[in-house]
């Protein structure tokens, strides 16, 4: 059973007494900036701007290309091989802010994509970041009159604070302008074992930083994920939250024969939103150590895999609601949450929605942490791998309804040709399969969707003035395999084995399309709106295999969504309509999904896009490349 207590600070209590009836709402990114890494706190991805719209999207072009230091570092040393550079700037004041893969920080103007300042760290002379290695999502702004610094945590585990102008560390914040993250946590972390890619979040007068760390841990006791909050002048901690409840805490008891004392993950890796009108930060937790076996942490698990709305200047818990008891399929939450004001059958609610790997939104009321929507508890399949003892139920929504495809069947498996649908059918066999949630097991098991989602970082954005959520999400299986762990390596009883068999079968049968899609759902309802493959995937390949055209099939890199007053625009990387391919940005309509024009980028998008005012031009921008190539490109009106 969730337990889900709200307990409501009285200074909190006080403030919400005196909030006006029609409180304001969630408005997106403000003034033609882009203050904070999903546009505004709430994570909206929306920006009020209408320059570039139906009529004229298709004179959009590249205004501006900006390459990274990062590329010359690469360069200059093989071992420092960035990974897709992940990023989403901020702009204000008419400077771009941006964290590159390595942990340096660059400003460049707005108009003209001319750098102003690089800080370099040297964060990359540490070595390879745990988990994803050389990777970035973002940094954070904050400022006070004239007092104005940006926030970076890096990849080898530091948070900076460093003046916006000049790029140069605040020296009385921390140590000479920066703290030790691996300091002041629970139990000693090794270096090497915890890092931070994800933006830290400022809310009001603290920064709250969350971490990464590893997925393939050897031993029980691995990093905690807890979560801090530090005073953004000073640098001092201000409050930690135990992510797995110490003694006394509540939901200590969900961590069954003292699991609570060594368990460590339930880290937040993905990004954070907050209501600074509220003084509320929520935070997606993700899956306890180790992500698919529990034998030796049985119970509920909290705070895993939950949504925990703490007060943000004090780290007092408000409310919480966990999403996956007892996680052992990776389905910790891989986004932001999205805050929205909606109205559900005449009442207004002040709502934070929360994509799912799983492919569920679960919607709340972000004040009071109840569900906006009535959530089931429904029976799941148990385990058979010895000393696992799975949750007999779990968290089902009943609205919206799942924007992916769950669980396996023979239903589910390709069907072009009768050879292609007996071929899926033998390799379905080789595993284990069926509903969602079918536990990982020693034979091996087919999840659906796996581990990459449903969705994914990137997350969602909604329009404030419909209440109209736009998803994209991937139909991605995944293999899983129990092995007993090898004991003068670890002491796990069970770990994750390899993805395939010993003799090289295939294990991941051709599933029916689409691969990848994009959903539109009125977050007033519930209901869907629309749902479109997003791009081709093989249709080429079965159309010149002699099968007839059998349009988009959903399929090929996507980034995350960004909205403005007239378009949604989303990245993709690959074939689009039948008729041409290479990296684009996808202009579409918000209220069908159709696709009003393809802007061709130079390069991949890899970061999802944001948008700003600059100079009497409206620009989007976003991330490109991976490895020693990589930068920002900048779109305007012609």
């Amino acid at each position: 059973m969730t337990i889900r207590v709200p307990v409501f600070p009285l200074p909190l209590l006080l403030g919400l007494a005196l909030l006006p009836a029609a409180a304001k709402a969630q408005q997106g990114a403000p003034g033609g900036e882009w203050p904070d890494y999903g546009g505004d706190l709430g994570s909206t991805k929306f920006a009020p701007l209408s320059q570039i719209d139906e009529a004229n999207v298709e004179n959009v072009s590249v205004a501006w290309i900006w390459h990274s230091p990062d590329d010359e570092l690469a360069a200059e040393n093989s071992q420092l091989r960035p990974a897709a550079f992940k990023a989403t700037p901020l702009m204000v004041d008419g400077v771009l802010y941006i964290r590159t893969s390595l942990s340096l920080v660059a400003a460049i103007d707005a108009t003209s994509g001319e750098q102003l300042w690089a800080f370099d760290p040297l964060s990359y002379e540490a070595g390879r970041p745990v988990n994803l290695g050389f990777n970035s999502r973002g940094v954070a702004h904050w400022n006070d009159g004239d007092d104005s610094r940006i926030f970076l945590a890096t990849g080898d585990s530091h948070l900076w604070a460093l003046d916006a102008t000049t790029g140069t560390p605040i020296n009385d914040f921390g140590s000479k302008g920066r703290v030790q993250l691996t300091e002041g946590l629970r139990r000693p972390v090794p270096g090497r074992s915890y890092q931070v890619m994800s933006p830290p979040l400022v809310v009001g007068d603290v920064v709250v930083v969350g971490s990464s760390i590893s997925d393939g841990p050897r031993y029980m006791t691995a990093p905690p994920g807890d979560i801090r909050a530090f005073d953004v002048r000073t640098g001092e901690q201000r409050w930690i939250f135990h992510t797995v409840p110490q003694e006394g805490e509540l939901g200590n008891d969900t961590w069954e024969n003292s699991s609570w004392e060594y368990t460590g993950n339930t880290n937040v890796w993905t990004i954070m939103s907050a209501d600074e009108e509220l003084g509320l930060v929520y935070l997606p937790i993700g899956t306890p150590t180790n992500d698919w076996y529990g034998g030796h942490r049985l119970g509920n698990n909290l705070f895993a895999e939950s949504l925990v709305a703490l007060e943000a200047s004090t780290g007092r818990y408000v409310w919480h609601f966990q999403m996956v008891h007892h996680g052992v399929w990776d389905y910790d939450p891989p986004a932001a949450p999205t805050l929205l004001d909606i109205n559900v059958d005449g009442r207004p609610i002040k709502a934070v929605a929360q994509l799912t790997k799983q492919g569920f939104v679960f919607v709340f009321d972000r004040i009071t942490g109840e569900p906006v929507w009535p959530i089931e508890e429904r029976p799941v399949p148990p385990s058979n791998v010895p000393g696992e003892r799975l949750s007999p139920t779990q968290p089902f929504p009943t609205r919206p309804a799942p924007f992916e495809r769950q669980g396996i069947s023979v239903d589910d498996l390709i069907d072009f040709t009768p050879e292609l649908r007996a071929e899926a059918e033998a390799i379905l066999q080789r595993s284990d399969h069926g509903p969602l949630y079918q536990p990982p097991s020693e034979r091996g098991t087919l999840n659906l969707p796996g581990w990459f989602g449903g969705a994914n970082w990137s997350g969602a954005s909604v329009d404030p003035q419909t209440g109209v959520l736009y998803v994209p999400s991937r139909t991605g299986a995944t293999h899983v395999q129990l092995v007993p762990a090898d004991q003068e390596r670890s002491d796990f009883r069970y770990m994750r084995g390899r993805s395939q068999s010993n003799n090289g079968e295939e294990l991941i049968p051709r599933l029916k399309p689409p691969y990848s899609r994009l959903t539109a759902i009125d977050m007033n309802t519930g209901d869907h709106v629309w749902q479109i493959p997003l791009g081709d995937g093989i249709r080429q390949r079965l159309i010149d295999s002699g099968i007839p055209d059998p349009g988009p099939l959903g399929g090929g890199g996507s980034t995350g969504p960004l909205l403005t007053k007239t378009l949604l625009f989303i990245g993709h990387n690959g074939a689009r309509d039948g008729t041409s391919g290479g990296p684009a940005l996808l202009a579409l309509d918000k209220d069908t999904g159709r696709t009003i024009h393809v802007i061709e980028l130079p390069s991949s998008a890899t970061g999802t896009p944001m948008t700003y005012m600059a100079n009497g031009r409206q620009h989007i921008v976003v991330a490109f490349g991976r490895g020693g190539e990589a930068g920002l490109i900048a779109l305007a009106l012609r």
